[in-house]
């Protein structure tokens, strides 16, 4: 499975950016999905999650009500919708992909800067 993320640049705040993260390989391996982020000098956190057919998410309380997580399961496509961007939201965002019987995937990061 690869996984490339995508959408990240800088944005002011109170604005929006929407994330991709395209899959390929052998996608119908792929379950639940998730978006994390690194800041600058801290550890990688989890932003939100999905279930394999997207009935179930989950959010970091930080960014509820502000991002929402989607995919398409036809185009092996996973979203990320971010609304009302502050700057403690900048971070390196990463896509993650579990599978059940190889583990989990990685995409390299797309950097998401959010100016005062």
């Amino acid at each position: 499975v690869q996984l490339v993320e995508s959408g990240g640049g800088l944005v002011q705040a109170g604005g929006s950016l929407r994330l991709s993260c395209a899959a390929s390989g052998s996608t119908s391996s792929i379950d639940a999905m998730s978006w994390y982020r690194q800041a600058p000098g801290k550890q990688r956190e989890l932003v939100a999650f999905i279930s394999r057919n997207g009935d179930s998410t989950n959010y970091a309380d930080s960014v509820k009500g502000r991002f929402t997580i989607s995919r398409d399961n036809a185009q092996n496509t996973m979203y990320l919708q971010m609304n009302n961007l502050k700057p403690e939201d900048t971070a390196v965002y990463y896509c993650n992909a579990e599978t059940p019987l190889w583990g989990d995937y990685w995409g390299k990061g797309t950097l998401v800067t959010v100016s005062s």
